[in-house]
Formats: C-alpha cells, sequence, structure tokens
C-alpha cells in the first residue's frame, strides 16, 4: 500500500487547548484515518516549521486527499502538507525507469544526427 507523510502546525488554539488537557493528538486522529482505510505506519513531533508528523500507509492518492481533508476540516491545524513518498522497491523502479529514458534519448540523438549527416542533398541540417 502506498505511503504518505502527513506534516501539520497547530493553530494557536489548538495548542493552548491542548496545554490545558494534554492528550496524544495521533491516538485522536486514529480512528478517522482507520475508517478512510488508512494505518499509521510511525507518527512523532518534530522541532521546526510542523508540529506533527504522521506516516501512514493509504489504498490511493484520492484516500489520503480525504485525510487531509478531514484533518483540515477539524480545525485544529493551521497548515498541513501530504507528501506521497516512494517505498524502496518503487524507488529502485524509478531509477530503472530513469536508465530506459535515458538510453531513449541518446538513441534518438544518434539517429538524428545520423539522418541530418545522411540527408539526400548531402547537407547536414543541423548546426555545429
Amino acid at each position: 500500500m502506498p505511503l504518505y507523510m502527513y506534516q501539520a502546525s497547530y493553530t494557536a488554539r489548538s495548542m493552548a487547548d491542548q496545554l490545558k488537557e494534554p492528550q496524544d493528538p495521533v491516538e485522536v486522529i486514529r480512528p478517522a484515518l482507520q475508517e478512510l482505510g488508512a494505518t499509521i505506519v510511525v507518527a512523532g513531533f518534530p522541532f521546526g516549521e510542523y508540529d506533527v508528523l504522521v506516516v501512514y500507509e493509504a489504498p490511493d492518492d484520492m484516500t489520503a486527499a480525504s485525510v487531509a481533508m478531514a484533518v483540515a476540516a477539524a480545525g485544529e491545524v493551521r497548515s498541513g502538507k501530504t507528501t506521497r513518498l516512494l517505498s524502496g522497491q518503487e524507488w529502485l523502479e524509478s531509477l530503472r525507469k530513469r536508465r530506459i529514458v535515458t538510453s531513449r534519448k541518446r538513441a534518438s540523438r544518434t539517429t538524428a544526427g545520423r539522418d541530418s549527416r545522411d540527408s539526400p542533398s548531402g547537407r547536414s541540417t543541423g548546426s555545429s
């Protein structure tokens, strides 16, 4: 199943509410994600721009978009960001595909260069 990383920054009000009544926000959102067919893999609370980071599995991009919309609709975050993560196998496959594209480009450049030199007029159509 595809992996997604969701990063969010809390609103000032949300942070104030958490200070008054501390609770694990990951456990608060877990049921909503499960209802949408997503499963949390790991979560944490980074220092910096974002207050919470959740890596989860979801069946597809539409489910991931639904997760982001559900979190935003709750009004607890001032900004959120979803990033699709490639698995190790997907990464390797993307590298292999890049090699195919690169070799095709090289082959077409070589063929195009040869075709222009071998034109019926005997003149090269390309610039040097």
